[in-house]
């Protein structure tokens, strides 16, 4: 089948905008980090009721009409990331589909449209949690303290778009023969759902291990640590990203297992990549037990996670580029 160059062109297009506007984000996110401010929600929308004569809305001098006051920088900043968030996750989006539409396949027939695909797949996911979250703790400090957390996820997506965009880049071109398979919508499609969730769930116990260690320690790292939500509410994300999307990574290999035996004749071969995503398996099989066991909850359980995702890098980056196996096909 022939690629409409045309829609191939508009995809690469529809790619750098979003990467354009992911920082843009970025900075919004870390903009409202640096100038938020510290402590419970509830104490600062309180004084946000007292009115310029000193009493309450409810107790305030007769007459006088309370003016609402003008939404901190921090809260601007943060609506506005948000916003550059969904705007680039839409743009994002379209450039999968024109990518798709040009070529008439599933667009994650390579490295390039993989790694394209897992940072949208992160982005929605952080979305899904922030809006959430929002939704249901409007008036707890974790919801308001969690939007300033997009810009620790919009770094490595950032950063692995770029990387997808430049050094991985493919052009669009036809699968080739050995991904001709319809097992490639089930199996990789499972695989870019989980390994975007489990991004954002070791970006999350990251910050957790960082703001453990400020709760353990407030004269390290103060102003820092201070501003991330509370250890309890960052294990909790992670934790809850985790155990969701874990049976999503069984599925997926055990679909790429269903579909090594219909290619090669074999369910298992210990083939690196195979390897890789089973050691993968095992560690986050791991952190679910012990963040499950008294004794490893916490810390202990956040690097097994973080360990986790260091695998799942290895796994995307080096056993594709750098060891030689049967799943490497995929446009290097």
């Amino acid at each position: 089948m022939s690629v409409n160059e045309t829609l191939s062109t508009y995809s690469d297009m529809a790619y750098a905008t979003s990467v354009v506007i992911y920082i843009a984000a970025m900075l919004l996110y870390f903009g409202e980090f640096a100038y938020g401010r510290t402590g419970p929600v509830g104490h600062r929308r309180e004084s946000a009721l007292v009115n310029a004569g000193g009493g309450s809305t409810a107790t305030g001098v007769i007459g006088h009409v309370a003016t609402p006051k003008k939404r901190p920088l921090a809260e601007r900043l943060g609506g506005m990331a948000v916003s550059m968030t969904v705007l680039g996750a839409l743009v994002h989006a379209a450039s999968l589909l024109l990518r798709g539409f040009a070529t008439g396949r599933v667009p994650w027939g390579n490295m390039y449209e993989f790694g394209s695909a897992i940072c949208l797949a992160a982005v929605i996911a952080w979305l899904i949690v922030l809006f959430r979250q929002l939704r249901t703790e409007r008036r707890d400090t974790t919801a308001a303290q969690l939007r300033g957390l997009g810009g620790f996820l919009m770094l490595p997506v950032v950063v692995l778009l770029f990387l997808s965009g430049t050094v991985l880049y493919a052009q669009a071109a036809p699968l080739q023969p050995a991904l001709q398979s319809y097992w490639i919508v089930i199996h990789v499609t499972a695989a870019i759902i989980s390994s975007g969730a489990l991004l954002f769930a070791g970006v999350a116990s990251v910050l957790y291990v960082v703001r453990s260690g400020y709760e353990n320690n407030p004269l390290k790292m103060a102003k820092f640590g201070s501003r991330l939500p509370t250890s309890q509410a960052l294990d909790r994300i992670a934790y809850r990203a985790t155990v969701i999307i874990f049976p999503v990574w069984t599925f997926a290999i055990v679909a790429g297992a269903i579909w090594a035996e219909a290619a090669w004749g074999r369910f298992w071969g210990w083939d690196p990549k195979e390897t890789c995503s089973f050691i993968a398996w095992v560690v986050y099989a791991a952190y679910l037990h012990a963040r499950a066991t008294a004794g490893w909850r916490g810390v202990r359980a956040a690097w097994i996670n973080i360990f986790g995702l260091a695998v799942m890098i290895f796994n995307l980056f080096f056993i594709n580029i750098v060891v030689a196996g049967l799943h490497s096909y995929a446009g290097l």
